[in-house]
C-alpha cells in the first residue's frame, strides 16, 4: 500500500453558493484520483496519508444519511483497523467540519477546522502549512474554486511538503451547476505530475473559467460602432471575414465560447479579452 505522502488538503463549503469542494497537493503521482470526494448538498471528504479510498464513497453515504461531519469521521476511523495511519477531512451539508489524524501519521501531521472547512496535512515542514490553509480560507472571499487554489498556494509558501511537490487537484460540486446545467461537477481539474503543480492548477483553472465561467449580463459591453469595427478587424486577421453576425459566432464556436455569446449587440468582456489576446 503506497502512502500518499507529503499531502495537504482543504475540504470546504460555500453555503450561499451551494458549492462543496476539495483542493489538495501532494508528493504523489495523480493525487486527485484518490483524495477528493464531494456531492452537492451532502458534503465533501478528503482521504490521505496511508489513504483508505473507501473513506470517500462511504463517507458521502453516511453524510447522505444525515450524519454530521464529526460523526462521519468517527464512524469511518473506528471501523478501520488502519486508522492510526489515516488522515481525513470532512465537511457536511450544514457546513460543520471535522478532521482526523492517526497517531502513526508521519510528522509534521495534523489538522484544523473552522466554519465551513477542514484543513489537514502530513509529512509537512511544520504546522504553519495547515495554519496557512485555514487562515487563507477564513480571510478570503469570492468563488470557492479560487479561494481553494489560493489556500494551496499560501500553504506551499508557508513551508508545504517536506518532500516536495508533484501533483494537485481541485474538485467543486454544485447541484446542476456544471456543464450545460446537466452535471453537478462545476470544476474537476488534476495536475498529475508537475514541478510546480499548484501554479499549473491555477493556469488550467483560468482556462477552464474562460470557457465555462459566467459573467453577469449587466457586466457585458455594448457593441457600439467603434467596438464593432475592432471586432471585424480582429476576426478578419484570424480568417473570419464577412458580416459580424456570422463571423463572430463562428470564431466563438471554434474557441468553445458559444455559451458566452448571445448575438452581437453585446459582448462578454471575457470573450473580448480572449479575442484581443489571440490577435
Amino acid at each position: 500500500m503506497a502512502e500518499i505522502v507529503s499531502t495537504y488538503s482543504i475540504v470546504a463549503v460555500d453555503l450561499e453558493a451551494g458549492q462543496w469542494g476539495v483542493a489538495v497537493q501532494s508528493k504523489f503521482l495523480a493525487v486527485g484520483s484518490v483524495v477528493p470526494w464531494a456531492e452537492p448538498h451532502v458534503g465533501a471528504v478528503a482521504t490521505q496519508a496511508y489513504a483508505n479510498p473507501r473513506y470517500g464513497p462511504e463517507g458521502l453515504a453516511l453524510l447522505r444519511e444525515g450524519h454530521s461531519a464529526q460523526e462521519v469521521a468517527d464512524r469511518l476511523t473506528q471501523a478501520d483497523e488502519g486508522r492510526d495511519h489515516r488522515q481525513l477531512g470532512v465537511v457536511d451539508a450544514k457546513g460543520s467540519a471535522a478532521t482526523y489524524t492517526g497517531k502513526e501519521c508521519m510528522d509534521w501531521a495534523g489538522g484544523r477546522v473552522g466554519e465551513g472547512y477542514a484543513a489537514q496535512g502530513n509529512i509537512l515542514v511544520s504546522a504553519e502549512t495547515v495554519d496557512a490553509l485555514a487562515e487563507t480560507f477564513e480571510e478570503s472571499t469570492g468563488p470557492l474554486a479560487e479561494r481553494l487554489i489560493d489556500c494551496l498556494a499560501a500553504a506551499q509558501a508557508a513551508g508545504g511538503d517536506s518532500r516536495g511537490q508533484q501533483s494537485s487537484a481541485l474538485l467543486i460540486v454544485e447541484k446542476d451547476g456544471g456543464y450545460a446545467q446537466m452535471s453537478d461537477v462545476v470544476v474537476e481539474l488534476r495536475v498529475e505530475d508537475h514541478e510546480r503543480p499548484i501554479e499549473e492548477l491555477r493556469r488550467i483553472y483560468v482556462l477552464h473559467d474562460e470557457i465555462f465561467g459566467v459573467t453577469p449580463r449587466d457586466k457585458w459591453l455594448d457593441v457600439d460602432d467603434a467596438l464593432a469595427a475592432e471586432l471585424r478587424e480582429r476576426l478578419a486577421k484570424l480568417g473570419y471575414d464577412g458580416d459580424l453576425s456570422e463571423a463572430f459566432p463562428s470564431w466563438a464556436g471554434k474557441e468553445n465560447f458559444e455559451d458566452r455569446v448571445d448575438g452581437t449587440a453585446q459582448i462578454d468582456p471575457v470573450v473580448l479579452e480572449a479575442l484581443r489576446s489571440r490577435t
